[in-house]
């Protein structure tokens, strides 16, 4: 399935997102788990140069805010950046205080989802059942992460999808891999989010940017055979 794409560039990120698109060239979200804001900005460079254009980094990471801020800046809008594991209003705070511009969540909560709404973010919940889906959807959601994919799989996707709107956009995350990533694209989702598979704490940025540019390669290979 192809994604529907939003009007919104990310050479020019515009106060709003349109809903149920995705805002960037390439769905696939680059999640940097546990990386220090002294790390950043290379790892950043690595993703960009590989052909990303949308970086998390999660509020469980040391210094987030601060990573946040500096990929923004390294990114100087070629890429949608923002946080993962936003549990709260205070997250929500210190992420739009960063320059950030996407709020990814672990979970389905219609109040958090309205409040960054609000704040012009673009907002990515996860979900498991349709109920979750459609919660997230109605609270105004710009697209849904389907969580963990890899324990659910393709099967479980297939199903789901089938009670989705179409322009819904269903990301799989946990669990995707270079190796599945197109299994994932054609089972109904339109991209993925990348935790272990592409980051994990430590490993130095030219492991980065190989890892990327495998998991690009695979997103290529997938749309070619589709």
């Amino acid at each position: 399935m192809q994604p529907t794409r939003s009007t919104v560039s990310t050479a020019n990120m515009a106060p709003t997102f349109a809903a149920g698109a995705w805002p960037t060239a390439l769905p696939l979200v680059a999640i940097l788990r546990g990386i220090e804001p002294h790390e950043a900005a290379a790892h950043a460079t690595a993703l960009l140069e590989a052909g990303f254009d949308c970086i998390e980094v999660p509020t469980n990471s040391p210094g987030w805010a601060d990573s946040v801020r500096t990929i923004g800046e390294v990114a100087a809008g070629r890429a949608l950046v923002g946080a993962g594991t936003v549990l709260t209003a205070a997250h929500l705070d210190a992420l739009v205080a960063a320059g950030g511009r996407m709020a990814v969540s672990p979970h389905t909560d219609a109040a958090l989802i309205e409040d960054a709404v609000g704040r012009g973010l673009f907002v990515l919940p996860g979900a498991m059942t349709a109920s979750e889906v459609f919660a997230a959807q109605r609270a105004g959601a710009h697209a849904v992460k389907l969580f963990p994919a890899g324990q659910l799989g393709t099967g479980y996707v297939k199903a789901l999808r089938a009670v989705l709107p179409p322009a819904l956009s269903l990301l799989a995350v946990g669990g995707v891999t270079p190796g599945n990533l197109g299994n994932f694209l054609g089972a109904g989702c339109v991209g993925a989010g990348l935790g272990s598979d592409l980051y994990r704490p430590g490993q130095p940025a030219r492991e980065t940017a190989a890892r990327a540019q495998a998991f690009v390669a695979a997103w290529h290979a997938a749309r070619s055979s589709s």
